[in-house]
């Protein structure tokens, strides 16, 4: 409830101071301890947020009601810092915390205090635990178990995993025996290639030799009806003059 007094109007709420401020710190518009307070030129005094509104909607001091220009506040700070160093209670007080602090540095003592209540940082986990139980809350939080590979290679890891697990080396690894292989394989095609060149160049000499071979034989084709032409006309004669049975027949 004090919190919510201090972000609706525009001073510290009474609850959070260890002892009541005295009567001189209060704002007349939130009757708050000031905050930011600001002078107006009738010497009376307010949080700055607070007279603020107060001004968008009459133009006169809340106090003694003369006409007030905005741009005639001046900031108190000597106040401020008086206020500054009033003793407050942590705002997790009710939660068990029984420091007290000067109101200056109690953002400084909330950014430790063990009753602060901070989310779980695994994945997935929405609970909220005070600092100073969250590592036992993470040592037994369910979702602490599975938790995705923080470098984003996608792996869903268990505690023992997340200690061992280096996916860029992993990575790298599989990176070099895909190379390796594909050394391996380029080499293999190569020698392929190679054994294909020589039985190529070896069936076009023999496809030449055997052209070569091709044209003797037809120009021993072409040749023999000559010779055949030339003896057949002997041959006649001779069967004419003697005839079937040997006898001549002039």
């Amino acid at each position: 409830m004090g919190n919510m007094l201090v972000s609706q109007s525009g001073g510290y709420d009474l609850n959070l101071f260890a002892s009541p401020p005295d009567c001189n710190f209060l704002c007349s518009v939130c009757h708050g301890v000031l905050k930011r307070p600001v002078r107006l030129p009738c010497s009376h005094i307010f949080c700055k947020k607070c007279i603020l509104r107060w001004l968008t909607r009459q133009k006169t001091c809340p106090c003694c009601r003369k006409e007030v220009k905005w741009k005639k506040m001046v900031h108190v700070n000597k106040l401020r810092r008086t206020i500054g160093r009033l003793e407050v209670k942590c705002k997790n007080a009710e939660a068990g915390c029984l420091v007290t602090c000067p109101l200056a540095h109690r953002r400084g003592h909330q950014d430790s205090c063990p009753f602060e209540l901070m989310a779980c940082p695994n994945e997935g986990c929405t609970a909220r635990v005070p600092r100073g139980a969250l590592a036992e809350h993470r040592q037994h939080c369910q979702r602490g178990a599975q938790q995705q590979c923080p470098l984003g290679c996608g792996a869903t890891l268990g505690p023992a995993e997340r200690a061992h697990h280096n996916c860029y080396r992993d990575l790298r690894d599989a990176w070099n025996q895909r190379q390796e292989r594909s050394r391996i394989l380029v080499l293999g095609l190569l020698r392929r290639m190679r054994k294909v060149h020589r039985t190529t160049t070896l069936i076009r000499r023999q496809l030449a030799q055997l052209g070569d071979f091709l044209e003797e034989d037809d120009a021993l084709l072409m040749g023999a009806p000559q010779g055949e032409a030339e003896a057949t006309p002997e041959g006649s004669i001779g069967a004419e003059v003697w005839g079937p049975q040997g006898h001549g027949t002039v």
